[in-house]
């Protein structure tokens, strides 16, 4: 894949079924998003208060990511702002990054994190994200992007589902 065909841009209405596309190719495969929504188009466009990107390739949708304010029970925005001494609303979360299975090891994923990295400090903001602890594949990516792992905490998603959640600081 060459560079000249990979382009990361603002996500318009128009994506929205390419990437739930993309996205049930990515929950079957790996099981992201662990627990599959029952409108998947509205889980995508929900998280989108500072802007969703996503990456084409070859003119195709091949990624997407998003970038919001920190809401109530977001993790990774508490924890940067106690270690750094500042309020959780100075920080962005990064979510909804995926990146379709044949397109992956072309360094769209980097890309997609590279755009809302942008965007967040452009809004006076400081990155964080969370992960599930059994992605291995997207913790790995976050660390040599050098992102900080914040701690692992667990979470409680419903009555009966417990998560360990890596939480991660650009």
């Amino acid at each position: 894949m060459d560079k000249t065909q990979r382009r990361v841009r603002p996500r318009t209405d128009d994506d929205i079924e390419a990437c739930v596309q993309v996205l049930a190719e990515v929950h079957r495969r790996d099981g992201y998003p662990v627990n599959w929504p029952a409108r998947p188009g509205d889980w995508l466009a929900q998280a989108s208060a500072l802007g969703s990107w996503v990456a084409e390739s070859d003119g195709r949708v091949a990624g997407h990511i998003s970038l919001s304010r920190s809401e109530e029970g977001d993790l990774a925005p508490v924890l940067w702002s106690e270690r750094n001494g500042t309020s959780s609303e100075e920080a962005a979360v990064v979510g909804r990054l995926f990146v379709a299975p044949q397109a992956r090891g072309h360094g769209i994923g980097a890309l997609l994190i590279g755009r809302a990295v942008e965007e967040a400090r452009r809004h006076r903001l400081h990155p964080v994200l969370d992960v599930v602890a059994s992605d291995t594949a997207a913790a790995a990516l976050y660390e040599r992007l050098g992102w900080t792992r914040l701690a692992t905490v667990e979470q409680r998603w419903s009555a009966s589902q417990l998560v360990a959640v890596h939480c991660y600081s650009a």
